[in-house]
């Protein structure tokens, strides 16, 4: 008989099962809703030696007192990181791992890089804080939840209780880094994503595509995928289709994402046939067209690909998180010259390298500027939640007035040129333009949160800032033909709004190009829009 084990996220404990459990056992299986030590019910548990390993060890004892072998091990959120520190000791005794609405974790990460809190994160990061001796993390504050997944479908009643029965999460669960063997890297995984939250299989495959290596082990044969029209916590939202869902999924059901061959270059399909799969456009460039290294770029990580233009070296100077990218000395002539700033999307995790402004692609929009005359300015900003677009706002306006006051930089003459979902910071420079601000670019931009993106601040909606004052700053907007529809909805909701308040749009399109169609589509097509929207840019610049 098929056994699941139920992990819920942090300040959680078996409780918030209660519904889903009633489902699985009418339909014949055995259910154990666990409450970790600290957590919930066990409170008089918790303290500074809880962590992790205390977890984990929690789950290898229950997992020892089921009489099957036919283990299903379901993790939520935090719950992940003890479920698969369990079965790395226990892989004999578990038939499979369900990732509900989470991120498969890695050896030696901690749970606090995925805590999508800001505040959280700097709380336990800070060396003098109160969570640094594994002190507890105190829950939401009423009305604080969604900062932590999106409650969509949620009952009045049900988010109550899960504000009243919240306990505070040791803090060494979080901090204290997973250690894994690979004793379970053969066990099946099904990945149980709300779309209310989200998560998406066309967001997997945009990810597995252009994202950095770790996302390919998304299409391992041993993973698929299942999907959940709820937001982040279904046993409280949806426990029925919840239960559902982990049958099926204990029963081998599911989706499985392939990861996409190289298109050779000159060519407008993948090498598979595939033409009309989107991908993430983040950060990441691509081949220069040489023959081998096409070949070679199915092993490469697309982050880690040539720029698909070959810009000359530019004089590169770093000053905290902005780089300035300089004409050569005879250019500049000692006059101050116009900037183009080149903000990237996400989220991205803190600890990936190399950042972005230190990625190929983004090395070369900034050379490629510099070739032409201006100043090239990458930043790499904080976006790594979707809490974090208001961290990563300052960041773009400290790296703006840094730029501006630099003597070689025409501080009048600038242009901001966001890409993907660094889209949404667009808001407050669109909402009231500075007279500086000669031109706004963006390539296959997010101008509104992606479907169960709550987290992020209403503030930022490009779509909704739009009024008589912006047509003061003119837009040039690189659109994707074969965009994914969440972008392609928001790109069109903007251009209504652009055409009813009289802001000038220059649109570049790339009628066979998917979203980050430097990184995906490295042809003489998209070379021309690159090319187009550059000139189109430096030509407000100059007027």
């Amino acid at each position: 008989m098929t056994a699941f084990v139920l992990v819920s996220g942090p300040f959680t404990g078996g409780w918030v099962w209660e519904e889903t459990v009633r489902g699985l056992r009418a339909a014949g299986v055995e259910a154990y809703p666990v409450t970790l030590t600290g957590m919930g019910g066990r409170r008089d548990d918790a303290g500074s030696g809880t962590d992790l390993g205390t977890h984990v060890a929690d789950l290898v004892r229950l997992v020892d007192g089921i009489a099957t072998t036919d283990v299903v091990l379901v993790g939520h959120g935090y719950g992940l990181h003890p479920v698969l520190g369990a079965a790395d000791r226990r892989p004999e005794r578990v038939a499979r791992i369900v990732a509900l609405d989470t991120a498969l974790p890695q050896d030696g990460e901690a749970a606090v890089r995925s805590v999508p809190d800001p505040e959280v994160r700097a709380w336990l990061a800070d060396p003098a804080g109160p969570g640094a001796d594994g002190g507890p993390v105190p829950p939401p504050a009423r009305g604080g939840w969604p900062r932590w997944g999106s409650t969509e479908g949620v009952p009045a009643e049900a988010l109550d209780r899960l504000e009243r029965l919240a306990a505070p999460q040791p803090a060494g669960t979080l901090t204290r880094p997973l250690r894994l063997t690979g004793a379970a890297s053969a066990l099946p995984v099904t990945g149980v994503l709300c779309t209310g939250n989200g998560s998406s299989i066309d967001l997997v495959e945009m990810l597995v595509e252009s994202g950095p290596p770790q996302f390919r082990a998304l299409a391992d044969a041993r993973v698929c995928f299942l999907e959940l029209a709820t937001g982040h916590w279904p046993m409280l939202s949806a426990p029925g289709e919840l239960a559902a869902t982990l049958l099926r999924a204990a029963a081998g059901e599911g989706h499985r994402v392939k990861a996409p061959e190289r298109a050779p270059e000159g060519s407008d399909e993948r090498a598979d046939g595939s033409a009309d799969e989107p991908t993430d456009g983040t950060a990441g460039p691509r081949a220069d067209g040489s023959v081998d290294e096409r070949a070679h770029a199915a092993e490469v990580p697309t982050h880690l690909l040539p720029f698909l233009l070959d810009p000359p070296e530019a004089p590169r100077e770093r000053r905290g998180r902005v780089d300035l990218h300089l004409p050569d000395a005879d250019v500049l002539g000692g006059r101050p010259r116009p900037a183009v700033v080149f903000v990237h999307g996400g989220p991205i995790a803190p600890d990936r390298r190399p950042t972005p402004r230190d990625s190929p692609f983004f090395l070369g929009y900034g050379r490629y500027a510099a070739s032409l005359g201006v100043v090239g300015v990458t930043v790499d900003h904080r976006l790594h939640g979707l809490a974090d677009y208001p961290r990563a706002a300052e960041d773009l306006a400290e790296a703006v007035g840094l730029v501006r006051a630099d003597p070689r930089v025409d501080g009048d003459r600038v242009a901001l040129w966001f890409f993907s979902t660094g889209g949404l910071l667009a808001a407050d420079w669109l909402a009231a333009p500075p007279p500086w601000l000669r031109c706004v670019a963006a390539n296959y931009p997010a101008f509104a949160p992606l479907p169960g993106w709550g987290g992020v601040e209403a503030r930022f909606r490009p779509v909704d800032v739009l009024g008589p004052e912006s047509a003061a700053v003119p837009v040039v907007l690189t659109r994707a033909g074969r965009e994914h529809p969440a972008f392609a909805a928001t790109v069109q909701d903007f251009l209504d709004a652009a055409a009813e308040n009289g802001v000038e749009v220059d649109l570049v399109d790339v009628p066979l190009g998917h979203h980050g169609f430097e990184l995906t589509d490295p042809t003489d097509a998209s070379r021309a829009a690159v090319e187009r929207a550059m000139r189109s840019v430096l030509r407000r610049l100059r007027a």
